[in-house]
């Protein structure tokens, strides 16, 4: 059996959704494929991830009728990222480099929204367009693509064929793979431990993360109804043999060692959520397109989660590509379209990849003169007015980088 669409996509998560509501809402017609069940799809597990929602994303997710299913109370508004080098974290601020909204503008410089709850609001969405089927259950066996179109051969011995195929299936993309398109993969031999902490000391607003010795740390404010300001996500980097240890401790061992961890500066802490883990490494995909294939979120641009930009760039991957089908001449797979897709996006991610590389490599070696050198840089960078208003301009621009 043989479907038709004009565009197919390999993969249900925020950036595949986000491309398949755009593209519905252009008058193509579009089935997005993935393994998993549609229960997980509709309603995902809390994976630990809270995501660092630039304007421009946000203005994004109001346009295309997302936004407003993100329960309010959910959104904790980003009013100062601090970041800070050494083994003794400042409680004032001193020494650190930070990052806040203009002193004239009302604005947060981002808005921290959990990742489940931004799939749930995407999926709800993108149900509502008829034009768009979601094909649940089903994996990409294999895929090709000629002069007239893509094929796909699914795990259930279907086809569909279709103008265009978008794989938007992770940093670990198969069909990127398959379609022989290699890519840079930084392996930073750690893992990631994400969970949600109660603390008595309130937050404030402030995103933290400082680089010590042997370990990142970051503690992101959460919103909170219970006891707004006293809960925060751990964003813990660490040798996969002490994740491994941190994971397997009770509940009270963790919450000594987590208090240890982050030095006492918001007081005892207390687990309160699952801990999720996560491989670290980065992607980026020697090409962002071939024959009848374009490649959208980690599956081209698998980014350090140092600067939370992933799904930013995850969401303008798409938008970019579908401005340039929209610019095309009614054949969204040409190969004109998809080229001018990879020029413009690669301009987009390549500079900030490289530079959030060098950065995460920089600050997470431990070497006595590099420790010096880096904490020296913070404080550098804290008095050099025009980068920290580029970075902020960025954080709070509502038309994004084209």
């Amino acid at each position: 059996m043989t479907q038709t669409y004009d565009i197919a996509i390999a993969g249900a998560g925020p950036a595949g959704l986000a491309c398949a509501l755009s593209l519905a809402k252009r008058g193509w017609r579009v089935a997005v494929i993935d393994p998993a069940p549609r229960s997980a799809l509709a309603a995902p597990s809390f994976d630990g991830r809270e995501i660092a929602l630039t304007h421009h994303s946000r203005d994004w997710l109001e346009r295309n009728g997302v936004w407003d299913r993100i329960p309010a109370q959910c959104i904790s508004p980003l009013k100062t990222a601090q970041i800070e080098s050494g083994d003794e974290p400042s409680s004032n601020g001193s020494g650190a480099l930070l990052f806040t909204a203009p002193p004239d503008s009302a604005d947060a410089l981002g808005f921290l929204v959990p990742n489940h709850l931004i799939r749930t609001a995407l999926h709800e969405a993108v149900s509502e367009q008829s034009a768009i089927t979601i094909l649940a259950g089903q994996g990409v066996v294999a895929s090709s693509g000629n002069r007239d179109k893509a094929v796909l051969l699914l795990d259930d011995g279907s086809l569909i064929e279709a103008s265009l195929l978008i794989a938007a299936d992770g940093r670990f993309s198969r069909i990127r793979q398959a379609r022989g398109i290699g890519a840079i993969i930084h392996d930073f031999g750690k893992q990631i431990m994400v969970c949600r902490m109660r603390h008595p000391e309130p937050h404030q607003g402030v995103a933290l993360q400082w680089f010590d010795k042997g370990q990142t740390i970051a503690l992101l404010p959460v919103a909170d109804d219970d006891q707004p300001g006293h809960l925060s996500s751990l964003v813990l980097t660490l040798d996969p043999a002490n994740i491994a240890a941190l994971k397997a401790l009770d509940k009270a061992a963790f919450d000594r060692d987590v208090t240890r961890r982050t030095q006492s500066r918001l007081g005892p802490m207390s687990l309160e959520s699952a801990r999720c883990t996560y491989p670290l490494k980065t992607v980026f995909a020697h090409r962002f397109q071939t024959t009848r294939l374009a490649l959208i979120g980690d599956a081209a641009v698998g980014m350090h989660p140092i600067t939370a930009h992933g799904f930013n760039l995850g969401l303008k991957g798409q938008e970019i590509l579908c401005e340039e089908i929209e610019r095309g001449d009614a054949d969204p797979g040409a190969p004109e379209v998809l080229r001018a897709f990879e020029r413009r996006h690669r301009r987009a991610t390549a500079p900030l990849f490289a530079a959030t590389n060098g950065i995460a490599s920089l600050y997470t070696h431990d070497a006595g003169p590099v420790l010096a050198l880096r904490k020296a840089g913070l404080l550098l960078a804290d008095r050099m007015t025009p980068l920290k208003t580029l970075v902020t301009g960025f954080l709070m621009d509502r038309k994004g980088a084209s």
